[in-house]
């Protein structure tokens, strides 16, 4: 039988924060695939024969930007105390796409996180990354990809946590599950996300919904897509490059959107049709 959760926390980068899944609450702010999954999870919780005693609980500590120091350090030592019956961590992305890393001393870093979440108790969930074997510039990222995809299925495996994998959604090879920044899920790329994550815990889903691909889309002229290349690499490329050279991240003097493990009732979250 598959385990009902009470609480959860995410911990982790952009991924889990949300970006590009915009909260029509507060400008600047986003959902997401976590803030969906959690719903999910407050429903399966609330809806049992007998009502709960306590309502379930979210928090979400991910934070734009964040490389794997503050995702495996200070977000996990805040997350531990809360007691959450699951833990989801994906960190390490943005370490990935520095010049030059060691990806197996990332992932003795992720397994010795994992390994402190599993001693309290709590379950875990893992992500890979996306396969970019199709992704234009970021397809020189695949062999990094596939090293850290393949540590992460060993980690689960040897300590019983459970992973999301991005690798093989077909879905998510189409531009359009992403948004303009061809970094960041678009609010439909999330809402698969979250189903996948679902069915990553053991719940059951209907796959063809979150795995199948979108109908094939009519190529755009040469042209149109020249300029838009021309337009992503101003808007976001050179940006990206230039916080890079000068130490800068997107999440600086950022705080995370739900600092609190507090209640999280059904249908409370204002998601998109």
């Amino acid at each position: 039988m598959t385990r009902t959760w009470s609480s959860y926390v995410a911990i982790g980068d952009s991924f889990s924060e949300g970006m590009s899944d915009p909260d029509p609450r507060v400008e600047g702010s986003y959902l997401g695939w976590a803030d969906r999954l959690a719903d999910a999870l407050a429903q399966r919780h609330e809806g049992g024969a007998q009502p709960p005693a306590e309502p379930f609980r979210y928090a979400n500590l991910a934070v734009r930007g964040r490389k794997l120091d503050d995702v495996v350090g200070r977000q996990l030592d805040l997350a531990l105390p809360m007691g959450a019956d699951l833990v989801s961590l994906v960190g390490g992305g943005n370490d990935i796409l520095r010049p030059s890393v060691d990806l197996d001393a990332i992932a003795d870093r992720l397994e010795a996180a994992v390994v402190r979440i599993r001693a309290t108790g709590a379950d875990v969930l893992l992500a890979t990354p996306t396969d970019p074997a199709k992704a234009g510039l970021l397809a020189s990222l695949r062999p990094r990809h596939a090293v850290h995809t393949a540590n992460l299925f060993s980690i689960a495996q040897r300590h019983g946590a459970h992973v999301l994998n991005l690798w093989t959604m077909r879905s998510l090879r189409d531009w359009r599950m992403w948004s303009q920044d061809r970094i960041h899920l678009s609010p439909e790329g999330h809402r698969r996300v979250a189903l996948a994550a679902l069915d990553a815990l053991g719940v059951e889903t209907d796959r063809a919904e979150w795995g199948a691909p979108l109908p094939a889309a009519p190529l755009a002229p040469r042209r149109e897509r020249v300029v838009e290349s021309g337009r992503w690499a101003r808007e976001y490329a050179g940006p990206w490059v230039q916080r890079r050279l000068t130490g800068r991240s997107s999440g600086d003097a950022r705080d995370a959107k739900r600092p609190e493990l507090t209640p999280l009732r059904p249908g409370e979250l204002p998601f998109g049709g």
